[in-house]
């Protein structure tokens, strides 16, 4: 009894060092916040702009939402209706596609600026981990509405994930072998990619993803603003702003520049003009799968490996890789900044290496 007494004092103890009651009013987390000035300031927007793309992804999803049907034999129909007969169908569908990988691409630069600046310190670890999560959440809800569509490389490249899914199974001992199996047939819901698969994604996609994304999202604000901005840096800035209203207002205006240069983007430049026409056709289910299947950019860094590596080795790294982001509190705890910028470096180098010139790497190892 004194164990369990002893285990409960220690996570309630953690727990009210992470959320303390006493600082959860407007005067701790707005009034009285102050936001570090230092060379790396800039990092302290990444997060905003993650937030905004997401608002974004939810004005235009609901939009979309009044058109969108949700079938195989309509989705694809609904989508070219969305972009040639509804009044601003096209620009909306656009902005939708654009600020899902520019959301995509801003959570990841929040949390390499984070790991760098080293904002996963106590007492914010469970501001890191609930980030982790986020992020993971991100790339899911960029699966799940990648079929949507249901165009050719949409379903197909769906299949290729859901099989890679599968073949986890073969390394897992025991009844975990089973799990991966179970994962595709619950995801999938029949014997192929169809319109159970369509309308699990989009269940996931508009209904359960975003209730988990709210969930997290909030727990991680608070955090945010109980703890306040961390210092970023090992000497402490002598120079501060304060978060309300000087903060709040350049992420404001930075967040109207950003939505003035989306829209510009969303109405001149079709997201799928980058690519090829007969993958956006419709899917054939007694067609050949086209050349040129691959997932979204922001699965490249995973996908070219994937091409050029066994299975096993990627799968091996890809789990150490996520305990290490989901325990970086503890096992970076006493890491100076100076080593975790070097290794955000070489992290950043590494995605931006395997997103830009994966296919021509791939093709120098296998001609």
């Amino acid at each position: 009894m004194k164990a369990g007494q002893s285990v409960f004092a220690t996570v309630s103890n953690f727990l009210s060092e992470r959320f303390p009651v006493e600082h959860m009013n407007f005067q701790h987390m707005v009034e009285k916040k102050d936001v570090p000035v230092h060379n790396m300031s800039w990092g302290y927007y990444t997060g905003g702009l993650t937030l905004f793309f997401l608002m974004v992804q939810v004005v235009t999803g609901l939009f979309l939402l009044f058109y969108y049907q949700p079938t195989v034999s309509d989705a694809h129909l609904s989508v070219e209706f969305i972009n040639k007969h509804v009044a601003g169908g096209a620009l909306i569908r656009n902005m939708h596609t654009w600020s899902a990988s520019c959301m995509i691409f801003f959570a990841m630069l929040h949390l390499l600026t984070s790991f760098a600046m080293k904002a996963f310190e106590k007492p914010r670890e469970l501001t890191w981990i609930f980030g982790v999560l986020l992020l993971f959440l991100t790339f899911t809800f960029g699966f799940t509405g990648y079929l949507l569509p249901w165009n050719q490389i949409a379903v197909n490249a769906t299949k290729v994930g859901l099989q890679s899914v599968e073949a986890v199974g073969e390394y897992l001992p025991g009844a975990l072998s089973q799990l991966p199996h179970i994962l595709r047939e619950t995801f999938q819901g029949e014997a192929s990619v169809g319109q159970s698969t369509l309308g699990r994604f989009y269940a996931l996609h508009v209904v359960l993803l975003p209730l988990a994304l709210l969930g997290l999202i909030s727990l991680h604000l608070l955090s945010v603003q109980l703890h306040g901005m961390s210092r970023g840096v090992d000497q402490p800035t002598k120079k501060s702003e304060r978060f309300f209203p000087f903060f709040i207002f350049k992420d404001l205006s930075l967040w109207s520049i950003v939505f003035l240069l989306l829209l510009i983007l969303a109405w001149c430049i079709p997201f799928d003009s980058f690519l090829p026409y007969p993958l956006l056709a419709p899917y054939n289910a007694l067609g050949s799968t086209p050349a040129g299947i691959k997932p979204e950019w922001y699965f490249y860094f995973l996908y070219y490996p994937l091409e050029m590596l066994p299975f096993w080795l990627i799968l091996l790294a890809t789990g150490l890789a996520v305990l290490v982001l989901i325990f970086t509190p503890w096992i970076f705890k006493g890491t100076s900044r100076k080593t975790l910028g070097l290794i955000t470096v070489l992290a950043s180098l590494y995605l931006v290496v395997m997103t830009v010139f994966g296919e021509q790497i791939y093709h120098m190892v296998k001609p």
